[in-house]
């Protein structure tokens, strides 16, 4: 993998203006997701009382929403924009930046076709991951990445060192932990696999989503410890609730989705609830659009294990040690490699189904 060893890019080209696309009209049937103002964080007693609204919806629900998360919607636009010309970009041309998938890394192009979704069919979304712009992490990149590198660079650090901060101290108050308790394995600094997504979903035609079941991605869980999908109004994301329904997740304007991932399920023994999520076909007045997505994965630091946390919640509930007897002895950054390369081309078709990534630790799919 090549190393680019300047950091002084700057924009060179300035980018056609994006614009989101309507939301649909269709009433279609919403999850009930509870919304955190982040802007009431630093007032007193802010981060007690978003802590106290957050706890159901990190235990027993998995997703939630942030707004007045300091980051403007021109901002988050720009960002879109970035992906929209990667993704016009020839395929020979994203080719050459394409990620070591088969070694479990997923830094640069993830092309269209990777993976099935049902058994001869394959999926319909490219991905380009943005590594944070660490020394041991860099790699070529395409033109439009080079001439935004500061911009991006500046839009991933205010992700990880304010809105993913915050998000981290809640999640520590709610397990009785110090508020820095998590952010010490999560920092901008750190050797971890945190990026940012820009991702494309390529619209198919209402034969090809019949032969599909209408799925874009089966229902999966995250790998890491949180992911932020910033508003996308092509309705197709699904979430499983604890009643195995699949209900829509809404784009609320000027919002942030968020969900626990597996990592901080591990963490808690279960009591953080990393959500079976999936991705559907948009409805009728949107499946002729491509679904353009931008999204953050927060990954925790490399050496950091799976085992439980000493949490005196945990404790208290009789959960210590119950799920970190089964994952305690794995690395943090192992398990991410390790669900990337399961993902390869692994997929399984039909129901509930379960396979072995790591030795001891079962992942399960849903249809």
């Amino acid at each position: 993998m090549a190393t680019i060893t300047s950091t002084t890019q700057t924009t060179t080209t300035a980018l056609p203006r994006y614009e989101q696309v309507p939301e649909s009209s269709h009433d279609l049937d919403w999850a009930d997701l509870v919304t955190l103002d982040l802007s009431t964080f630093d007032q007193p007693g802010g981060k007690e009382a978003l802590a106290a609204q957050l706890r159901h919806a990190v235990h027993a629900v998995g997703f939630f929403y942030i707004t007045n998360f300091g980051l403007s919607q021109k901002e988050v636009n720009q960002q879109f924009a970035i992906g929209r010309e990667i993704f016009k970009l020839p395929t020979e041309e994203k080719l050459k930046y394409r990620a070591d998938l088969e070694n479990g890394n997923y830094n640069g192009y993830r092309p269209m076709g990777s993976g099935e979704i049902l058994p001869g069919l394959r999926d319909n979304v490219e991905m380009y991951n943005v590594f944070k712009f660490l020394p041991e992490l860099e790699r070529t990149q395409p033109a439009v990445v080079r001439e935004h590198r500061v911009e991006i660079e500046r839009f991933q650090r205010r992700i990880a060192e304010d809105v993913v901060r915050k998000l981290l101290v809640l999640i520590a108050i709610v397990l009785e932990l110090p508020e820095d308790h998590l952010t010490a394995g999560h920092k901008y600094d750190q050797l971890s696999e945190c990026h940012l997504r820009y991702m494309i979903y390529r619209h198919r035609s209402p034969e090809e989503n019949a032969r599909y079941q209408n799925l874009y991605s089966r229902g999966h869980t995250d790998f890491g410890s949180l992911t932020l999908l910033f508003r996308q109004p092509v309705a197709a994301l699904q979430i499983l609730t604890s009643e195995g329904q699949w209900k829509w997740v809404k784009p609320h304007d000027g919002s942030i989705t968020v969900n626990i991932a597996d990592v901080l399920q591990f963490w808690s023994a279960g009591y953080l609830k990393s959500s079976v999520h999936r991705v559907v076909a948009p409805p009728e007045d949107q499946a002729h659009l491509d679904r353009l997505g931008l999204l953050y994965f927060v990954r925790p630091a490399h050496d950091l294990d799976l085992k439980t946390l000493d949490s005196p919640l945990l404790e208290r509930l009789g959960l210590k040690g119950v799920e970190g007897d089964q994952a305690g002895d794995i690395k943090a950054g192992d398990w991410v490699r390790a669900r990337v390369r399961g993902n390869l081309d692994k997929a399984k078709s039909g129901g509930q189904e379960e396979k072995e990534v790591l030795k001891g630790v079962k992942v399960k799919y849903y249809g």
